[in-house]
């Protein structure tokens, strides 16, 4: 277990220099959102109300941005283009390579939302986190449940050119029925009803009790109960469909 560890730690090291030195990545990573964070931030400017649905709604997508979508993008690339494969052929134990996959989504994950924090109380009059046990907690939560189901749609993707389709699909509807750029309760009802569906909504919400209304764990309770059985349906999906090697060859 401790050269497992050690290999894992290794490998994530090789997918942080790797991350950064990919400049598309790094952009729809970390810019990207924030790049949404200042251009509302403008549309609210003065209206804090608004800003403080937009900062952790923002907050929200950026852990999704750096899981499910990352995740679903290069599984599906590293998949089609055959260095699974290759890698699984190595000595690398593969418990240790996923995990290193895995941390390196967390680390960007932590960035971010460390960005989104920073941004808030800089800029848009967003005190430090209320409950920073909360914030950790939801932060852990949202990573796992978004990074598994990740990993289980990169399994419905046919090949690399259709990721880009395939992960939209899912990223564009969710951040806009989950209340990233506006408040899920000002909603139609119908739409409320989907969004209470959704992990993001409940992800969001618990950043918001964090930084935001206060709000504790126990009020939340039921959100992290939709969080947790989403995650356990990613999980599932994901390790029953894993595959290392290519669905065809040309």
């Amino acid at each position: 277990m401790p050269e497992s560890l050690t290999l894992a730690w290794y490998q994530f090291r090789l997918e942080r220099r790797m991350f950064w030195r990919n400049p598309s990545a790094a952009f729809f990573n970390f810019l990207l959102p924030l790049l949404f964070l200042a251009l509302f931030g403008a549309i609210f400017s003065g209206n804090q109300k608004d800003l403080n649905v937009i900062v952790p709604g923002i907050a929200g997508m950026s852990i999704m941005s750096t899981t499910f979508s990352a995740l679903a993008m290069n599984l599906t690339f590293l998949r089609e283009q055959g260095v699974l494969k290759r890698i699984r052929g190595t000595p690398l134990p593969e418990g240790s390579y996923l995990l290193g996959v895995f941390g390196n989504a967390v680390a960007n994950a932590c960035i971010q939302l460390t960005i989104v924090v920073l941004a808030g109380k800089l800029f848009f009059n967003i005190d430090w986190p209320k409950d920073w046990i909360e914030l950790m907690v939801y932060l852990g939560a949202g990573v796992t449940c978004l990074a598994a189901l990740g990993v289980a749609w990169s399994h419905v993707i046919p090949n690399f050119d259709a990721a880009p389709a395939y992960v939209n699909i899912v990223f564009l509807p969710v951040i806009f029925i989950s209340g990233v750029f506006y408040d899920v309760g000002n909603a139609p009802q119908f739409l409320r009803d989907i969004a209470q569906a959704l992990p993001l909504t409940h992800v969001i919400d618990g950043l918001s009790g964090a930084l935001v209304s206060g709000r504790s764990l126990q009020d939340n309770w039921s959100g992290l109960v939709v969080i947790a059985i989403w995650a356990a349906v990613g999980i599932f999906f994901a390790i029953r469909g894993f595959r290392w090697d290519a669905r065809r060859t040309d």
